[in-house]
């Protein structure tokens, strides 16, 4: 990854990750496991780097912008002091982060292998569908990143306009 990588590796891989950083990271891991699934079983990729591009400027770029635009709340005053030596990825992150990875990979597969004839879709419809369903499921996952320890993820919602607002522009983006 990065500049860690030799020119010798980078020259033999198909895909260079440029930055470091672990949303990043495990978007490309989870597409790398629905593009590798697919291609082995069916012999083909239902993504194009082009789709790939698209979902990592609307989950860098504006999923970045919507959650860094969560106002902090009473709440987190309330909150002990986190040590040095503490995990910077906490067991409730890992559990948010395993389950949504779990759930898209369930949902994209059973999109893969079914959807042309679940939905009586051609294999085009159905590639541009499983595009579709992933972008939503990380709009979806915005939500979840910005309550990771409330059982509400919703809560507070209509008072963060810009947060609804990103949210909305990036649905019509997609739509568009």
């Amino acid at each position: 990854m990065g500049i860690q990588g030799t020119e010798v590796a980078k020259e033999s891989l198909d895909i260079i990750i440029l930055y470091d950083t672990f949303p990043l990271v495990a978007t490309v891991l989870r597409w790398g496991m629905i593009n590798f699934v697919a291609t082995v079983s069916a012999g083909e990729v239902p993504l194009t780097v082009a789709r790939l591009l698209w979902v990592n400027l609307i989950v860098d770029t504006l999923g970045a912008l919507a959650l860094a635009t969560e106002q902090p709340t009473n709440d987190l005053m309330e909150e002990p002091p986190v040590g040095r030596t503490e995990p910077l990825i906490t067991d409730i992150m890992w559990t948010n982060l395993l389950a949504q990875a779990l759930y898209q990979i369930i949902v994209l597969l059973t999109l893969q292998f079914g959807g042309e004839s679940i939905f009586d879709v051609t294999k085009a419809i159905n590639h541009t569908f499983i595009f579709n369903t992933f972008v939503l499921c990380q709009v979806f996952n915005e939500f979840n990143a910005r309550k990771l320890e409330k059982k509400n993820i919703f809560k507070g919602i209509h008072k963060n306009r810009l947060f609804v607002g990103i949210v909305g522009m990036t649905i019509l983006f997609q739509r568009g």
